[in-house]
């Protein structure tokens, strides 16, 4: 698999299974430069439920000149997202300033509560931090202009920022992680070293609620924001393990949101979490599913729609499903190239022409989206 597929596929959850930060001693915090947090940016829900709910929108480059970002295409999600799925939140993650912007402006016009995370990797850490810079410069306009918004000052460093893991790119951090090739000690030192920088930075230009997009086993200094965000893939057979891993991140004593969480459209797949991607071989022409795996949109809305059961019992601040639509994961009839089982769309991606990468192509929603917009639709959204 090389980098842009791991990219496509999210390989961000791989942060997931190396939990580094553990083996950071107690009180060995970076506390150098660290920039308290204000206080009274961010509060719980309270009685009724989750605060925000919404979807993931991804502005990446997309792998063929059909599946790029596309500002018209854009406009006709945000209005299903606000009127077909009925959700009042939308984060807009990747990289490209300009895509992320253009999204947010596009959100926001849209009376959407915008929720932006740029997540630049694989570039020297300066510019992972200037890109940062002006997407913070924008939010702050938005949120000056009375537009609700939140800043994440990225997603999972672990794997997106070099120098962290030893590694020129992604796929080469990735397998160092995988084959143990790293010092726990120094890696956490070196994760919170730059999560505290990127919340300097942040800081520095916006002033509205600030967070970061945590993998579930990451360590990191929540005390450098005003709400702890992580990206929720857990599975349980029943929903006091839900309630106990989430309760663990409360701890901290800051609102919860869940910047992510979701499943694979394929029977099993929530009890491979944030790995349930990895059913696809990309060795092949055109790539395959793994064979025995069945379709079932049904579970895949059964784990959305229960989670968010339990985070609304919990008046959780946030939740937000991943993801809305993955262009390059198309539904095709034949089931060993029906790339949308290991897609966490709610929506599956149909081609004009199912074999062109290069077609054109429409979503048509899922069975999860259905189920979800009835969620939160029958919740009012919380002033």
């Amino acid at each position: 698999m090389d980098a842009a597929q791991i990219s496509r596929v999210r390989f961000l959850r791989l942060a997931g299974a190396v939990a580094v930060g553990t083996a950071l001693p107690a009180g060995h915090a970076a506390a150098a430069g660290r920039h308290p947090a204000p206080q009274g940016r961010a509060r719980d829900a309270g009685p009724g439920g989750v605060r925000y709910r919404g979807v993931v929108y991804e502005v990446g480059e997309g792998e063929t000149p059909a599946t790029a970002w596309n500002p018209e295409r854009t406009r006709a999600d945000l209005r299903a997202i606000r009127h077909q799925l009925h959700a009042d939140t939308v984060k807009i993650t990747g990289d490209g300033v300009e895509r992320l912007t253009r999204t947010a402006a596009e959100a926001a016009e849209r009376g959407l509560h915008v929720w932006l995370e740029p997540t630049l990797g694989d570039v020297p850490a300066r510019d992972i931090l200037d890109h940062l810079a002006e997407t913070g410069r924008f939010a702050e306009r938005l949120r000056r202009q009375g537009v609700r918004v939140h800043l994440n000052v990225g997603c999972e460093f672990l794997l997106f920022v070099p120098g962290i893991v030893p590694g020129a790119t992604a796929a080469e951090r990735i397998d160092n992680l995988l084959k143990g090739n790293y010092d726990p000690v120094t890696t956490a030192r070196r994760l919170r070293r730059f999560t505290a920088r990127a919340a300097a930075v942040g800081r520095s230009v916006f002033h509205g609620p600030l967070s970061y997009g945590a993998a579930q086993d990451e360590d990191v200094d929540w005390g450098l924001f005003d709400l702890v965000c992580v990206d929720y893939y857990g599975w349980f057979p029943h929903r006091c393990g839900h309630v106990r891993a989430l309760s663990a991140y409360q701890r901290h004593g800051k609102p919860l949101a869940v910047t992510e969480f979701g499943s694979c459209t394929f029977e099993g797949a929530p009890r491979l979490g944030g790995m349930a991607w990895d059913v696809v071989d990309y060795t092949t022409t055109p790539p395959r599913v793994r064979k025995g795996l069945v379709r079932s949109e049904r579970t895949q809305a059964a784990y959305l729609t229960g989670v968010l059961d339990v985070f609304e019992s919990m008046n959780l601040y946030a939740a937000m499903a991943y993801t809305f639509v993955t262009p390059d994961a198309p539904h095709r009839r034949e089931r060993r190239l029906d790339l949308d089982m290991a897609s966490y769309s709610l929506v599956k991606v149909v081609r004009d022409r199912p074999a062109d990468p290069d077609s054109p192509w429409h979503w048509e929603p899922k069975e999860s989206f259905t189920a979800l917009a009835g969620a939160y639709a029958r919740r009012r959204p919380i002033p």
